[in-house]
């Protein structure tokens, strides 16, 4: 009997153990449900992600299982994250999305988290947020310029230490002057749009993925006036609108715009697993959730619902979280006073 090359052997073994492994995948997911806990109110731009991937992941996932969204709100998303570091079981049929501001909070010592971010395993984001503040039009104010030479007081809802929504305007009241008042402890940004319309607040930092997603109507109608980006360069949708860190009083303004606020974006949306899901359930998902994000299906769903797809795979996503606990340790103790 003729022999095979020992290279051809050697390919032969490897392609037998991918077809081993992908039949194992096969079999695991077939017939199963996999929950994607979101941590924060139906109708919110969270939400409105999970619910839109849901729809589409499963194709994409050998066996073809079921996704659906459950709401786990409370504290800010930090329910939501603590679950999945404690208690969801790590087996691959439990994905969490919550805030990615929570990474920055462990790092400041916030109280109540209960997990540590290096430990999650990541499957990517589908979007780098842009932050921008937005205030309603009965405020009267429709430029910085305007706000800050008249010192308005604004009344801004928020969700909660670790949200976009609470720490940025915290870095901002001191970066550059800001004049606004917090009110947090909303369920989710749906809830503050709600308080929004009915009077309850006046302002909110939010992204603009969410605001073209779930605040359409607002911005249609003129309620909801645009003033500010917190990022580092021009939105393309919005090229005129002015930039936070112009308006930086101090030197250790700018630094802190550009180490907290500037670094949200990219971590900001994280889908994650509990920490020791084994390995090949991660890469698993970790290919299916970049291979839903190129799926026409999901992203004519996504364009329907006014979605930004801007993704990162889950190994980006992990070097991005990492780099959060690289923050000049001079910047922490001011950091940890602001953000409090």
């Amino acid at each position: 009997m003729k022999r095979l090359p020992i290279y051809s052997l050697i390919f032969a073994l490897l392609a037998l153990g991918l077809v081993q492994r992908a039949g194992a995948q096969d079999n695991f997911y077939r017939g199963k449900t996999v929950r994607i806990i979101v941590g924060a109110t139906a109708g919110g731009g969270y939400d409105t992600y999970a619910r839109t991937i849901a729809r589409h992941m499963g194709k994409h996932v050998a066996g073809n299982p079921t996704f659906i969204v459950d709401n786990m709100p409370g504290a800010g998303f930090l329910i939501s994250a603590n679950y999945m570091y404690k208690i969801a079981k790590p087996d691959g049929l439990t994905i969490g999305h919550f805030i990615g501001g929570l990474f920055l909070q462990q790092l400041l010592g916030k109280p109540g988290v209960e997990f540590d971010s290096k430990k999650f395993e990541y499957l990517g984001v589908p979007a780098q947020d842009n932050y921008m503040i937005g205030v309603h039009k009965s405020t009267g104010i429709t430029s910085m310029e305007q706000w800050l030479s008249q010192k308005t007081m604004i009344k801004f809802g928020g969700v909660g230490a670790g949200s976009a929504t609470d720490d940025i305007p915290k870095v901002l009241g001191p970066a550059i002057g800001l004049p606004f008042q917090l009110v947090s402890g909303y369920k989710g940004t749906a809830d503050v749009r709600l308080a929004f319309g009915s009077g309850e607040i006046n302002g909110i930092c939010n992204s603009w993925e969410s605001f073209k997603a779930t605040w359409s109507k607002e911005l249609a109608s003129g309620e909801l006036v645009m003033l500010m980006q917190n990022i580092a360069k021009p939105h393309p949708d919005q090229p005129k609108l002015p930039l936070a860190i112009n308006y930086a009083k101090s030197e250790e303004g700018q630094k802190l715009i550009k180490a907290i606020v500037h670094s949200v974006g990219p971590t900001a949306r994280p889908f994650v697993l509990p920490p020791n899901t084994p390995k090949d359930r991660v890469n698993t998902l970790r290919k299916a959730f970049i291979d839903t994000m190129k799926d026409s299906e999901f992203l004519a769903d996504a364009t329907k619902a006014r979605l930004d797809v801007n993704p990162l795979d889950g190994a980006e996503l992990e070097r991005n979280v990492r780099d959060v606990f690289n923050l000049d340790p001079k910047l922490i103790p001011r950091a940890r006073e602001i953000l409090k």
